[in-house]
């Protein structure tokens, strides 16, 4: 079995390191600004459950980028006893933003991951879609370096459509000019990402890192579709041409 033509990958927790870059960009932020975060857990779960919930309300319409931003800026500070104005929580944001950015870096497994792929297809092509604001997810992939490995970056905020839509998995399928049952997507999302991907007809991988427990509706529909579930995107290359 062969590798398909084209491989593509979600962003955000699966070839970039985000959720430790923004536990690490919110406590050395909170330590500059002087608040005393008791349980640090605590304090990273917090900031990321307030990032889930509010950029899924820019994902629906609700927010723009911006105000998403300050939205969670506000409700977090709220809870540690700062009031903001909406203007203050923009700054607020702003000044724990360049801590996040100072902690920008790759899963390890990801680089040696594409490598890997390509040494079994040198004609392979590598792609993004992501559901975000292109110029930001831009930013983070020059950043880390992913500019000069990667053929294509397809952000929801660009093209109107987000993950699980078909549509975006479509549409990145056809800049790359494969066909989507000749392509793989990867992803740690097991229904936006791997089931999505299944579901457009492309090869869904939900890479696992956790060990998650997927709810029993979703294992069922992603076993009824063929996902394949990693812990490590070191497995990836096996798994897509055992």
């Amino acid at each position: 079995m062969t590798l398909p033509a084209a491989v593509l990958f979600d962003l955000d927790d699966t070839l970039f390191a985000h959720r430790g870059a923004v536990a690490r960009g919110i406590l050395t932020y909170l330590d500059a600004v002087g608040i005393v975060a008791t349980d640090a857990d605590a304090a990273i779960a917090d900031w990321y459950r307030l990032e889930e919930h509010h950029y899924h309300r820019y994902l629906a319409g609700e927010l723009a980028f911006e105000g998403q931003r300050r939205a969670r800026a506000r409700d977090f500070a709220a809870s540690h006893g700062v009031e903001l104005t909406d203007d203050e929580a923009g700054e607020w944001f702003t000044a724990y933003f360049e801590h996040y950015r100072a902690a920008w870096t790759l899963h390890d497994d990801a680089l040696p991951c594409l490598d890997a792929l390509r040494a079994k297809r040198g004609d392979i092509r590598f792609g993004l879609i992501t559901n975000g604001d292109l110029a930001f997810q831009q930013r983070k992939v020059a950043q880390v370096g992913l500019d000069r490995v990667i053929d294509l970056l397809v952000a929801s905020g660009a093209v109107g459509i987000v993950k699980p839509d078909a549509r975006i998995f479509h549409h990145a399928c056809e800049l790359l000019g494969v066909d989507p049952a000749d392509a793989a997507y990867v992803g740690d999302r097991l229904r936006t990402d791997a089931i999505g991907a299944a579901e457009a007809g492309l090869t869904g991988v939900w890479l696992n890192r956790v060990g998650a427990i997927a709810e029993p509706a979703e294992a069922a529909r992603a076993a009824e579709l063929g996902v394949l579930e990693i812990t490590s995107l070191d497995e990836l290359p096996a798994a897509l041409a055992p």
